[in-house]
């Protein structure tokens, strides 16, 4: 099987802004449903950064790591909590629902994306730029 993170050098030029752009439009959508709902602020900033546990999972190794960081940021499982919420009427799932979204939005919008199990700092939007920086010159990557 053909590894995308060591292949290519991932998404770059206009569609890694317009990629970007999408996460920020995302956090901004969901901001604004989260100030229409009346939620409490404090609630979600308590909750704003709860996905970011998921890199717990790099303690058990970068492949358990990179599932379960890419189970809490991806957008499925917010749109499914929304939907049961939705459907049940049940208002704290939305709310946690609106986080979740934003959570991912602001992610994306700083250029974080899915993990790939070479690493932390190997995504679907390119490298981190920490690893970058520290990439010895000369480099096979480099």
């Amino acid at each position: 099987m053909i590894n995308p993170a060591a292949s290519s050098p991932a998404v770059l030029g206009l569609p890694l802004l317009l990629l970007r752009l999408e996460g920020g439009a995302v956090l901004a959508a969901a901001v604004l449903g989260y100030a229409a709902s009346g939620g409490s602020w404090v609630l979600f900033s308590a909750l704003f950064l709860l996905p970011d546990l998921a890199m717990a999972g790099y303690l058990r190794g970068s492949a358990f790591g990179a599932l379960a960081y890419n189970l809490a940021h991806s957008h499925l499982a917010p749109a499914v909590v929304a939907a049961v919420g939705l459907a049940l009427g049940a208002e704290g799932a939305i709310i946690v629902a609106l986080v979740w979204s934003a959570h991912i939005g602001f992610d994306r919008a700083l250029g974080y994306g899915l993990r790939y199990p070479e690493g932390f700092t190997a995504t679907h939007l390119g490298r981190l730029a920490t690893e970058q920086r520290h990439r010895p010159r000369g480099s096979a990557d480099g």
